[in-house]
């Protein structure tokens, strides 16, 4: 297979046509008979499978499909989205993680109502208008739900390409390549199928740590492969060391037994979600000498720190927390949303009608776990 790769002395050639008509032919044939049988491919409903493109950014198959099941029962269409209240939103994403899929979700909804007469719509410049839609998002659901002849470079497809190719660069630094090599790869007489195809082969035969090359229908044109060397690839930018933060965070308790939490703005990782307040540990502070400070701040109210309740490390994508959470008591101030939405004063009980982050659903366990203190 005359596949060329680029290099200092080589420039980035695409292979010859017949090498494509015969990698198309071989995908699709592999699909027919190996192809997963999803929800979201047994329609052709462009509502449905946005909604599952959307969920499957950085989240896998079978994590997606019981929140995908329970969406649509809250949701079946695009105009019960649009007209949903942001929480009811947030508390079905909940547990899901990158929140701001959701909200982009409901603000696309609402925009499709407004500007597209709750029509989805069909050319990819209006698609890629809507928050939350990317060049490969738009692609997935154009060649799903209208078998548009229009490509996909998820994170699947750039290693499956960077292995075919042996891509001597990080997908990072290759971008234009790589959509060149995904647009001229492309079936265009089937588009639907063989973008479903490609996702296919990278989730299930073409895996980052252990691929199934003796499985795979491009194994015989894939250079890695032949060179024995197909963990190789893609080739990976130096990783940068994750920033790491120690959080005091307050669960504050009032005479009559309820607890304060307050809502995130609605912007960053985990906006309109609620949480319990606290903040960031400063130099030279104690964990309660922070939390004393941050609940001042945040919320102009004084506060007594008690007993340590529970401590949670959790990762996100680009940086770590370390949760250290405290039982409070409320002494003196009236509550302000300085730098939050709204807050609300709540019983334990109360507390599943909120959607909350992931993080904080293990500080919910430990209080139901220790009950409202005497």
């Amino acid at each position: 297979m005359s596949l060329v790769h680029p290099s200092p002395q080589t420039p980035w050639r695409l292979p010859e046509s017949a090498v494509l008509e015969g990698l198309r032919a071989t995908l699709l044939r592999w699909y027919d008979n190996a192809g997963r049988v999803l929800p979201w491919r047994k329609v052709q409903d462009p509502y449905r499978i946005w909604v599952s493109e959307i969920m499957l950014q950085q989240t896998q198959v079978k994590t997606v499909l019981p929140y995908y099941d329970r969406w649509l029962q809250a949701f079946p269409t695009l105009q019960t989205l649009a007209q949903a209240d942001q929480q009811q939103v947030l508390k079905l994403w909940e547990g899901l993680g990158y929140y701001s899929r959701a909200r982009n979700l409901h603000r696309a909804a609402q925009q499709v109502m407004a500007e597209h007469q709750g029509i989805f719509p069909q050319q990819l410049e209006d698609l890629l208008s809507l928050p939350g839609i990317g060049r490969t998002t738009a692609g997935g659901i154009l060649s799903a739900a209208f078998n548009q002849p229009i490509s996909i470079l998820d994170g699947n497809v750039k290693r499956i390409l960077a292995r075919l190719t042996i891509l001597p660069s990080p997908p990072g630094k290759a971008q234009k390549e790589l959509w060149q090599l995904s647009d001229a790869i492309l079936d265009r007489e089937n588009p639907r199928d063989f973008n479903q195809a490609l996702m296919d082969l990278g989730a299930t035969i073409c895996t980052p740590k252990v691929p199934k090359c003796d499985r795979c229908p491009w194994s015989s044109h894939c250079l890695a492969h032949q060179t024995g060397t197909p963990t190789h690839w893609p080739m990976r930018e130096t990783p940068s060391i994750r920033p790491h933060k120690t959080i005091g965070v307050a669960v504050i308790w009032n005479t009559q037994g309820q607890l304060l939490i307050d809502r995130r703005l609605d912007k960053g990782l985990l906006g309109g979600l609620w949480e319990f307040p606290g903040g960031k540990l400063e130099p030279g502070e104690t964990l309660p000498e922070c939390i004393k400070r941050e609940i001042q701040e945040e919320l102009a109210i004084d506060i007594e720190v008690g007993d340590h309740l529970i401590t949670i490390d959790h990762a996100y994508t680009h940086f770590r927390v370390t949760l250290n959470v405290y039982n409070c008591r409320y002494s003196s101030g009236t509550p302000q949303a300085i730098e939050c939405q709204e807050i609300r004063w709540v019983t334990l009980e109360e507390l599943d009608q909120f959607p909350f982050p992931k993080a904080n659903l293990k500080i919910i366990e430990a209080l139901r776990e220790q009950g409202v203190p005497e």
